[in-house]
């Protein structure tokens, strides 16, 4: 049954490791094999391994002056909102500019910036700092950037919660719809983790994967032998409008987000609560928001990503939920890295081509699961299956937790 709060998702734009579109990236998930390569960009520091995105060039895309003005960050979300737009049909000189929002998150500022610019005014020449530097670091310029690259003028804006912030800005994007505070939300997010200070803090923490003589088989979600993340890159950008105003104009609708819960663990800053309260805590209320139960749950697209801790802890809360036994399980980050802020969103777009394909895309690199954690997991090739609804999962540091619960159109 729809209910009343239910929004449509008209339109996806996607770039990832896996290619510059959201076919070629549902293409590469479904192949279900590790894109992570040795990277040159970190060539000398104790973990040179990530998912990158080839043969983007941000000059020809956006423009050779916008893309000197801009980070990759920004580059990313621009593309993937482009996309977006022209996936939903809407045309930017013509659409009702002020109603209209931007949503999207932001995880962090680009450390690859920062550490430029610092290098500078560390070497006593502070007249060679850009007068860009702030204004593309900022936060909040990723979704500033988006709104003034498409002209439009309602709320526009960054959420932060750390991995989970691309699902947040879902979920905050529904209510402003819900709200009437806008008739179409631009929303998701763009992140990189391929900074070398990001890719040197990761490592310090001893949060990544050290298999670097092995990258392919270096992200393991659930598997035994896990031993870290694969830090990535990618943008992933949703259409949502309310279902009557998309059937108006004769919009093709993907998917209905039906739901988002959000909590929050406080239990450390960067470790998740070790019996995964907070995420199922999450996962409750987004199912309470969209008027569903667990056993409409028919898939889940898990956060999973490959840290003993991190994986065990949502294993548990699944489990937990789900009273035993889970619906089929798929983690896209075992195929396309962790995109930090930007992977929520990614996992948010795949879960909607998930029921608009009726298949779930598989797992890579898992061998074999702790038996007391051991999750439906889809693995070695796509599975068709008939789902209906499906969540999908995103946790960040501080303890940040969001779900989000879509339903087939």
């Amino acid at each position: 049954m729809r209910h009343t709060r239910d929004v449509a998702v008209t339109g996806l734009g996607m770039i990832t490791p896996g290619g510059h579109t959201t076919e070629e990236t549902w293409q590469a998930v479904c192949h279900g094999r590790s894109l992570t390569r040795t990277d040159p960009q970190l060539a000398g520091l104790p973990v040179d391994i990530s998912c990158r995105i080839d043969g983007f060039d941000a000059g020809a895309q956006l423009g050779r002056r916008l893309a000197r003005r801009l980070d990759r960050i920004t580059h990313l979300a621009l593309a993937a909102a482009r996309q977006a737009v022209s996936d939903a049909k809407l045309e930017p000189d013509s659409w009702p500019r002020e109603r209209i929002a931007v949503i999207l998150g932001a995880a962090g500022n680009s450390l690859e910036t920062y550490a430029k610019e610092f290098r500078l005014l560390g070497q006593g020449r502070p007249e060679a700092v850009s007068p860009v530097a702030l204004s593309r670091s900022v936060p909040n310029m990723v979704a500033g950037e988006v709104a003034l690259d498409l002209g439009v003028h309602g709320p526009s804006f960054s959420v932060a919660s750390a991995c989970a912030s691309g699902a947040t800005a879902i979920g905050v994007a529904r209510d402003l719809l819900l709200a009437d505070a806008c008739d179409i939300a631009l929303t998701g997010s763009g992140d990189s983790g391929r900074a070398r200070m990001s890719a040197t803090c990761f490592a310090q923490m001893k949060a990544l994967s050290r298999r670097t003589d092995d990258p392919a088989g270096a992200c393991r979600p659930f598997d035994t032998a896990r031993d870290g993340l694969v830090l990535s890159e990618g943008a992933a950008v949703l259409v949502l409008e309310r279902p009557d105003d998309a059937r108006a104009r004769g919009a093709h609708i993907r998917a209905l987000l039906r739901g988002h819960g959000s909590s929050s663990d406080a239990h450390h800053p960067v470790a998740p609560d070790p019996n995964g309260d907070g995420a199922e805590r999450a996962l409750r209320t987004a199912l309470a928001d969209a008027h569903c139960h667990l056993g409409d749950i028919q898939h889940v697209n898990a956060h999973a990503t490959s840290t003993p801790a991190g994986d065990t802890a949502e294993a548990r809360a699944m489990l937990r939920a789900f009273n035993g036994t889970p619906p089929p399980v798929t983690a896209a980050k075992s195929v396309l890295g962790h995109a930090l802020g930007a992977s929520a969103a990614i996992e948010a777009a795949l879960t909607v081509l998930t029921l608009q394909h009726q298949l779930i895309p598989p797992t890579a690199n898992v061998l074999l699961q702790q038996p007391d954690q051991a999750l439906d997991l889809v693995t070695d090739a796509p599975r068709p299956a008939p789902v209906e609804t499906a969540a999908s999962n995103s946790f960040g540091f501080g303890g940040q937790n969001t779900v989000l619960v879509f339903s087939r159109a």
